[in-house]
């Protein structure tokens, strides 16, 4: 999301760097760079091996949770949910430094605002649930809410999970989509949501915008609609799922 490359610029530069956190990585060690840079061109070899349990799948999420202080801005107003669908983004955010703990912290200070209106945003600030980056996922709202992330008061904002993948200079982009795919998994598996309900935010149309289909994630679209490469997600999510479902 290009709105937020200036805010999160921002607060890198007057945050400092993050505080570490233990890299558990999903991807093979072996990969090289044009799988890193081109995801959409990883080979049908490049499988993550199956797990002794379905604990050590999930703790491969590396989950973090850091709420939003509820009544203050994306949360100000409480609206529950029950979730039918989870909703795939891309940050757009290509700035150094910007991963999901900077995310965590421009939602919790209220930055990422956006001009409310009749039709548009319904609260003034945008919110999804989760941001996922080479190291960790973090959680900003219970999926029990609803966020501000997809189609205004459409069933995009009203019944779907928003994952938001980082994109930030120096992030492994490959990782970041491995343990999306895996989050998603088990998101699905929690709240019972079947795979053709998992879609990308070009899905929900904005009908104040033009195009009314956003091209996000731009890197999991083919000429900005789902095609091949949003499949190969698709693959990804479906036998992280299966795994997941027989432990």
């Amino acid at each position: 999301m290009k709105w937020l490359i200036m805010v999160c610029a921002l607060l890198v530069v007057s945050c400092g760097s993050a505080p570490e956190s233990r890299h558990v990585p999903v991807v093979r060690a072996d990969q090289h760079e044009s799988s890193q840079t081109y995801p959409h061109l990883a080979s049908r070899s490049d499988r993550v091996a199956p797990l002794v349990s379905r604990g050590a799948l999930i703790r491969q999420i590396n989950l973090k949770r850091d709420f939003i202080p509820r009544g203050t801005y994306a949360r100000k107003i409480h609206r529950p949910m029950t979730p039918r669908y989870i909703t795939i983004h891309s940050t757009q955010n290509f700035s150094s430094g910007a991963d999901a703990l900077r995310h965590s912290l421009a939602l919790k200070r209220g930055k990422l605002r956006s001009r409310k209106a009749p039709g548009g945003n319904r609260i003034g600030y945008l919110s999804w649930h989760f941001t996922v980056d080479e190291t960790r996922a973090v959680q900003h709202i219970p999926t029990n809410e609803q966020g501000e992330h997809a189609d205004y008061n459409g069933p995009g904002n009203n019944y779907s999970i928003g994952i938001e993948m980082c994109e930030n200079k120096g992030n492994n982009l490959t990782a970041t989509i491995e343990r999306s795919a895996l989050l998603t998994a088990k998101l699905m598996h929690d709240h019972n949501i079947p795979l053709r309900n998992v879609v990308p935010h070009f899905h929900w149309p904005r009908w104040d915008k033009s195009p009314a289909h956003k091209n996000c994630p731009h890197f999991l679209l083919d000429d900005g609609r789902p095609g091949r490469k949003w499949r190969w997600f698709q693959a990804k999510v479906k036998r992280y799922h299966a795994q997941l479902a027989v432990q």
